[in-house]
């Protein structure tokens, strides 16, 4: 099925910033995995690739992707000021550049963050326009927009889970948009990643926790 664009993709989002795929989409990137995180993160290592890593610094994809870390929305006009709030705040990062990843999007950008005790490795691509695309979560095939509620399971690879689950959130009245799972191995751990056009209620999410199976669960609302 081909593609399709919006008219929000064809004029991009409000924003600060000389280009919507390296300021607006890194911001979303970044805020994307800092929900997955639960965080903004004590410490971040951050890759760009390809693109990216030719020149984020002179269109300010590095400003770009603290600020999202920092949970600044795309429009917030601290984000040319990014670098002097992480060190207020105590954000330490490192930037790493790798120009010649041939199977990656021109646009690729890996955040490996880290928070007390908890550690999160997230692949994002920069589509233009502020679209984004989550690729990749903790070494799992995710490929989420961060446009929708979205929810991530980590559960036991049992035979059903993907029916059940469906059919749970269903009957909370929440129409899925995509639903898809990523494993490692058979009967291995599998991940579950989730978009909603709505958001889901507390009481589903705890029902979903408290099954044998389930090793974890991410809610995540729309990310701009």
């Amino acid at each position: 099925m081909a593609e399709r664009s919006s008219i929000f993709d064809m004029i991009g989002p409000v924003m600060i910033g000389p280009s919507s795929s390296h300021t607006a989409g890194v911001v979303r990137i970044a805020r994307a995995a800092i929900h997955i995180l639960g965080h903004i993160p004590e410490s971040a290592t951050i890759t760009f690739y390809n693109s990216f890593a030719r020149t984020y610094e002179g269109h300010g994809s590095d400003r770009a992707i603290i600020a999202g870390l920092l949970d600044f929305p795309t429009d917030d006009v601290r984000i040319k000021n990014s670098f002097d709030h992480a060190v207020q705040q105590g954000l330490q990062y490192t930037f790493k550049s790798v120009g010649n990843a041939s199977t990656m999007h021109p646009n690729t950008i890996k955040l490996e963050l880290k928070y007390q005790d908890q550690e999160v490795e997230v692949i994002g691509v920069s589509k233009g326009g502020g679209v984004i695309n989550i690729a990749e979560i903790n070494g799992f095939t995710a490929n989420i927009s961060a446009n929708l509620y979205t929810i991530i399971i980590t559960a036991e690879d049992v035979k059903g889970t993907i029916a059940f689950m469906a059919d749970v959130i269903s009957n909370d009245d929440c129409n899925i948009a995509t639903m898809s799972v990523s494993r490692k191995g058979k009967n291995d751990i599998a991940c579950h990643f989730i978009e909603m056009d709505s958001g889901i209620r507390e009481i589903t999410l705890a029902y979903l926790r408290s099954l044998r199976w389930v090793q974890n669960i991410l809610y995540i609302p729309p990310v701009v």
